[in-house]
């Protein structure tokens, strides 16, 4: 991803409430704002426009993180039609500001987006895969770079929606990889903007410990991801069916441990210095 240089613009002064976000020479605009200020969003000219949008918020019978991703000719419209849905708590909005998207462009867009999300899969998505549309080689060309710049500016604007839970570090790790090793379980993992992940296919003890009885955290933690679908039985053993991403390394090491563990001894290198070496090294 290419430097760029940002626009936000907060009419409240509050990074919380509505905001406008521009990337320098691009013909692209965000707006973006939470459900409370849904009128003051509506009332905005953008808004008038083609575009798509994403709604931001949690799913009800299980409080993970869920998203829609919409499209629309005139996006004031189409957002009125989700004031039904219970979910969301935010909403974010990408339009032209030279009027150029058609509304092939974001049947486009929107179908990519959801692509990705799925791929990326830190949300669960309210809806089934768009059919797209079919648009000229330059054409595609040109969405794909508008949708460059909607991945830079998601994560400023409060949503992890297209960002890889397990990603490259901007500057080499110290150590690489690093590993948790506890009764014939292995776990491959790294430290990440957000905190620790772990990797797909890394395995956890089955049992907890005795002792977990006294760090509820631990227990809810791998009960949910046994819930979701994250951890599966196998061979005597939990599995990572793909990235899991934790607050700290001590976190993602008491999931593995099946009980309380401090991550900066528990994580090391493949010759065997521990994570707490590292920093110290750092």
């Amino acid at each position: 991803m290419t430097s760029a240089t940002i626009k936000l613009y907060l009419p409240r002064g509050d990074a919380k409430s509505l905001r406008t976000a521009e990337i320098f020479n691009w013909t692209g605009k965000a707006v973006a704002a939470p459900r409370t200020e849904l009128e003051e969003l509506l009332a905005r000219e953008e808004l008038d426009k083609a575009g798509v949008y994403i709604l931001i918020g949690n799913d009800p019978s299980t409080n993970a993180p869920s998203a829609y991703i919409g499209e629309a000719e005139i996006i004031r419209d189409r957002l009125k039609q989700h004031k039904t849905k219970e979910f969301w708590f935010a909403a974010i909005v990408f339009v032209s500001k030279d009027e150029n998207l058609t509304k092939a462009h974001v049947r486009y867009l929107e179908s990519r987006l959801l692509a990705e999300a799925v791929k990326v899969n830190r949300f669960k998505l309210d809806q089934n895969q768009a059919g797209g549309s079919r648009l000229p080689e330059s054409d595609r060309a040109d969405m794909e770079s508008f949708l460059d710049y909607i991945r830079q500016l998601l994560p400023i604007l409060g949503s992890d929606l297209l960002t890889p839970i397990a990603q490259p570090a901007p500057l080499a790790q110290s150590g690489g990889i690093l590993y948790c090793r506890i009764k014939g379980a292995e776990a491959k993992g790294q430290r990440t903007p957000n905190g620790f992940v772990v990797l797909k296919d890394s395995t956890a003890v089955l049992e907890q410990r005795p002792s977990a009885e006294s760090y509820p955290y631990v227990l809810a933690e791998r009960n949910q991801f046994i819930a979701d679908g994250t951890l599966a039985e196998r061979n005597g053993f939990l599995v990572f069916t793909k990235d899991a991403e934790f607050s700290s390394p001590s976190a993602a090491a008491a999931v593995i441990h099946g009980g309380s563990a401090n991550g900066l001894i528990a994580w090391k290198t493949q010759d065997g210095r521990m994570l707490k070496q590292l920093d110290e090294e750092a």
